[in-house]
């Protein structure tokens, strides 16, 4: 049996979310090592490796490349994506509890 190949990485936010809720901690996947066939009665995949369907959540980057080494597991980080500042909406510019003085477009 090959050496398990496993991912690291922290997840993105769901398009169902807008908060960061769940997106603060590092996940361990085990990448599948074989590919699944169809099953012959109901046509449903099977896996023959169950590790696929296993992921660790740990709270640190360095915890779970700690755990992979620990395992002799082959690794591969993926670093996130740095988060861009969202622009403030376009209704800002007209409301009553603006911060500073509105400035035309002259200005």
């Amino acid at each position: 049996m090959t050496q398990p190949h496993v991912r690291i990485y922290q997840p993105a936010k769901t398009a169902m979310q807008s908060g960061r809720g769940k997106t603060r901690r590092w996940r361990l996947e085990y990448a599948p090592l074989a590919k699944g066939t169809p099953e012959a009665l109901m046509g449903w995949n099977t896996m023959p490796d169950t590790r696929a369907q296993l992921h660790l959540e740990f709270p640190t980057k360095e915890e779970a490349i700690a755990y992979a080494e620990a395992k002799g597991l082959r690794y591969e980080l993926i670093e996130p994506h740095a988060t861009r500042a969202k622009a403030p909406p376009y209704a800002e510019n007209f409301s009553f509890a603006r911060r500073r003085a509105y400035e035309g477009p002259n200005n």
